[in-house]
C-alpha cells in the first residue's frame, strides 16, 4: 500500500496548483491572435514587406516588417496602440505607433517611424486587411523622409 504524509501531500498540492496557474497564464498569453502576411506600398524603395504582428496585450502590439528589394533590405519595428471601432462594424479597429527602421539600400541607414492606420479582421475567415501610412525620417546618407500609404493582408492565428 502507498502512504504519503500530510506534509508531502500538502507540498504536492501546492506544486500542482502553482503549475496549473503557470499553465493558465501561458495559455492566456498565447491565446491572443498573431498575424503574418504582406504589406504592399509604403513610399520607400521597398514596395513589399513580409509583416508580422505580435500582441503584447489587448491594447498594444509589436509589428515587425522585412522588406527586400534587389540588393537592399529593410527591417522595421513599430510599437502600436490599437483601439476598436465598433461604430463601423465588428472587426474594425484603428492603430497608431512609433518605431524605428534599419535600411540597407544605397548604403546603411537608420530611421525613425510613425504609423497610423485602420484594419478589418474578417469575422469568419482568419484574414486581416489594413490600410496605413508610415512616415519615416532617415538619419544618414541623405535618404531624407519617406512616406506613403500601404495595404496589408495578413493571416491571423
Amino acid at each position: 500500500m502507498f502512504y504519503m504524509s500530510n506534509d508531502k501531500l500538502t507540498a504536492m498540492k501546492k506544486t500542482l496548483t502553482a503549475l496549473l496557474v503557470c499553465f493558465a497564464f501561458t495559455a492566456t498569453a498565447f491565446a491572443q491572435e498573431k498575424a503574418i502576411g504582406l504589406r504592399f506600398g509604403g513610399g520607400t524603395a521597398f514596395n513589399g514587406e513580409i509583416s508580422y504582428q505580435q500582441p503584447l496585450s489587448d491594447a498594444n502590439r509589436l509589428e515587425l516588417d522585412l522588406g527586400l528589394y534587389g540588393s537592399g533590405v529593410s527591417l522595421s519595428g513599430v510599437y502600436q496602440w490599437v483601439w476598436g471601432l465598433p461604430e463601423l462594424a465588428d472587426g474594425f479597429s484603428w492603430y497608431a505607433g512609433v518605431g524605428g527602421s534599419i535600411l540597407s539600400y544605397d548604403g546603411f541607414n537608420l530611421g525613425l517611424l510613425g504609423q497610423i492606420g485602420i484594419e478589418y479582421k474578417l469575422p469568419s475567415v482568419p484574414l486581416q486587411f489594413s490600410l496605413d501610412v508610415r512616415p519615416g525620417f532617415y538619419l544618414m546618407n541623405g535618404y531624407g523622409n519617406g512616406s506613403g500609404a500601404a495595404l496589408g493582408v495578413r493571416y491571423t492565428f
